[in-house]
């Protein structure tokens, strides 16, 4: 009944620019989350783009996970590939520094920091032997220009350079070679959060002559070269690095289709042009503050997931087999814990033709693995976390109408990876307990069991929609284990052992995390973890608690019980209370207020984390933006609803932050929303309209928003 959605994201996918003529790239702030705890990269991308070529000021260390930090002040070099936001550091492919023999040594790693800038699809910074160095790409290829003080020059490219975490070994074996004077290609198998294979091609405009082989140390398995150029008098050389996940072979089909030229200043206009074709998607009226915090999110949101199949469709799966992916797009960099919560629905709203690839890509990796990815990188997964949230991903798009995938088969992938055992999920464990014990899993028990009824619920809920009554029995069963592990003394979900003895002593409020004080949580605390199972049944939650009285003072507990001794490592960043919004685990906890009996309240710490936690400074994102996750609950807060249910077509509605968003969606339609008298003191909703009906519900569905039309929300300051 919904194809008519696939058909028209399919037409979605050609150009769309902003209708208002205005340039929304002008307002992205690339910097914003590169200072403190966003870990984003400044460099340029392209929307889903397979390469992020960009500065690396250290390789290994927590402040560094993509690279870069902005306080920083020494380079190592430009690397090819990274992640954006995330807490663990992976890629940072193909290190290359340009530099001049003339200038003392040290000078070589140090830039002018007033000389970096950037936008969508370019970066540039002048180091201080006054090497310029400028970066664009497309999304394989990318491209470096240097324009050197002289004509005799260097340049370094370093095949053993990674962005490490916890290993001091990382290339396992490589095989490169000069193929003439003018590339460089091969490939590298690197072991670090993945273990993964990639191939590359280099080209240079200009020909080396003296490509000298570095001696290797310690543990390196790679070359590194210094090579030699005698320049023209424009002293400038541009350099192309093109990636593939399969073979050199496909790296050069890539390099030749995207970049046959070297062109630099066509390309970083290309860039542009497909950032601002994205970026014009949405337009608001707003100040030029909003306006830049706003497009800077919408841009990392629209960073990833990458596509890393090649220009002819191949790619090599989990299982390390190259297949070719159905309409040549096969997605990785899924940091699938974070970005169900709201930034997959938000992709279905704003790149609805992203929705069935990314599917598809689901799916492939369980054909090739024996269950969903949990987070993929570079097409392999990396375990990172807990749960198995490809599942709700499945089911929000079936539930609202995409078709471009098999159904029968998703519900089989989403079946299987809830029983056949694998890393972080032990059914038999989980079943014959009905929760996961502590003395038995000695780490994230309570999250373990919360999560899972959440994946549950999803499989259940699938299973009804295909006419499957005995599964759905069965999952919808478990889905309630959340229910064993409340403890009515605490009013909160508790660890417990196989004798069905709570964890004792107990505190609620101190958080654990796997890797750095393990407990019964996942980068929380009980109080944090209490809300999870609300995503999918909140009326249990408020049913346990005794009402919605109860429910509402449960929720005014959480945000004003003071943290103790907050610790960002275990996600206590961005505090309200006990709510942390540095970490996704709290993330739809404040749009519970709609079900209570006061929704104001929920109205009011919305406005105050838009205006307390994202700033448009390098330090005005506090929490990793977790490939978008962060971003997202920004670009949908400020629009004025959330999906407390991810898997759902329902999003719940908040208080808009913008006077005036209009989206523009695939059918050539317009989805208006519009905050009226909305002002400082106005941030409470009096009245909701939609096409000018009175909404009585606390939510508005995904059908509704793509269908186009207005919502209208009176604000107040009562």
């Amino acid at each position: 009944m919904h194809k008519w959605i696939f058909l028209l994201a399919v037409i979605f996918a050609g150009a769309l620019v902003s209708l208002n003529g205005q340039n929304n790239s002008n307002f992205v702030n690339v910097f914003i989350g590169t200072d403190g705890t966003g870990h984003t990269f400044p460099g340029p991308s392209m929307p889903f783009g397979m390469v992020q070529p960009g500065p690396d000021n250290q390789a290994e260390d927590w402040n560094h996970t993509c690279g870069y930090q902005y306080r920083d002040t020494l380079l190592a070099g430009f690397s090819q590939t990274r992640l954006s936001g995330t807490g663990i550091s992976e890629l940072g492919d193909i290190l290359l520094l340009p530099y001049v023999q003339t200038q003392p040594e040290n000078l070589r790693f140090q830039y002018f920091k007033d000389s970096e800038k950037a936008n969508p699809g370019y970066y540039t910074l002048t180091k201080k032997d006054r090497v310029k160095v400028e970066l664009t790409c497309t999304e394989r290829v990318a491209f470096h220009r240097y324009t050197y003080p002289l004509e005799d020059v260097l340049l370094l490219v370093d095949l053993q350079h990674g962005l490490r975490f916890l290993t001091d070994s990382l290339v396992l074996d490589s095989d490169v070679k000069i193929e003439d004077s003018q590339t460089i290609s091969g490939y590298c198998h690197n072991k670090n959060w993945v273990e993964r294979r990639y191939f590359f091609v280099l080209k240079t405009s200009k020909p080396f002559t003296k490509p000298e082989l570095l001696p290797r140390a310690g543990k390196e398995n790679a070359p590194k070269y210094i090579l030699t150029f005698k320049l023209d008098k424009t002293k400038v050389l541009l350099v192309k690095v093109s990636l593939s996940t399969v073979d050199v072979g496909g790296a050069k089909l890539n390099l030749q289709t995207e970049m046959p030229g070297w062109d630099f200043d066509l390309a970083h206009e290309n860039a542009a042009k497909a950032w601002n074709r994205y970026l014009g998607r949405i337009d608001i009226e707003a100040d030029n503050h909003t306006k830049e915090i706003f497009y800077t999110s919408l841009y990392h949101f629209l960073l990833q997931p990458s596509n890393i199949a090649d220009l002819d469709g191949r790619y090599r799966g989990a299982d390390d087999k190259i297949e070719v992916a159905p309409n040549k797009e096969y997605y990785s960099t899924l940091s699938i814990w974070d970005i169900y919560r709201g930034a997959f629905p938000l992709l279905g709203i704003i790149v609805p033709e992203k929705i069935n690839g990314i599917v598809n890509s689901l799916l492939l990796h369980h054909k090739a693995a024996g269950f969903l990815p949990i987070w993929a990188a570079w097409g392999k997964d990396n375990y990172c976390m807990i749960g198995n949230h490809a599942i709700p991903m499945i089911l929000f798009a079936y539930n609202n109408g995409f078709r471009g995938f098999d159904p029968a088969e998703a519900l089989t992938a989403m079946e299987e990876t809830s029983t056949k055992n694998h890393i972080n999920s032990d059914w038999e464990l989980y079943n014959k307990y009905g929760y996961y014990p502590f003395d038995k899993l000695s780490n994230e028990s309570v999250s373990r069991t919360l999560e899972s009824g959440y994946d549950d619920w999803c499989v259940a809920s699938m299973a009804k929609e295909l006419g499957d009554k005995v599964m759905t029995d069965k999952f919808f069963r478990r889905a309630s284990y959340y229910k064993n592990l409340y403890d009515p003394a605490s009013r909160l979900f508790r660890g417990r052992d196989t004798q069905g003895n709570f964890r004792s002593p107990f505190d609620p409020l101190a958080a654990t995390s796997p890797m750095n004080n393990p407990g019964d949580y996942t980068e929380a605390n009980a109080w944090q973890y209490f809300w999870t199972p609300a995503q999918y049944d909140v009326e249990g939650i408020i049913s346990l608690l005794g009402g919605k009285e109860a429910f509402t003072k449960q929720l005014d507990d959480f945000f004003t019980i003071e943290a103790k001794n907050p610790d960002k490592f275990l996600g206590q960043e961005a505090m309200i209370g006990q709510y942390a919004h540095g970490n996704e685990p709290d993330h739809h906890v404040i749009y519970l207020y709609a079900y209570s009996t006061r929704p104001e309240t929920g109205q009011k710490y919305i406005h105050r984390i838009i205006t307390q936690f994202h700033k448009n400074t390098p330090d005005g994102m506090i929490g990793n933006d977790d490939c978008g996750q962060m971003s997202a609950w920004y670009i949908l807060s400020s629009l004025g609803f959330f999906p407390v249910n991810p898997a759902s077509s329902e999003f719940v509605l908040g208080a808009p932050q913008i006077r005036k968003s209009t989206i523009h969606l695939a059918n050539g339609r317009n989805f208006i929303v519009e905050a009226k008298a909305l002002s400082t003191q106005n941030i409470f909703v009096e009245k909701t309209m939609l096409n000018g009906k009175t909404l009585q519900a606390a939510f508005i569905k995904y059908e509704q928003i793509i269908k186009g039309g207005n919502l209208i929300f009176e604000m107040t300051d009562k």
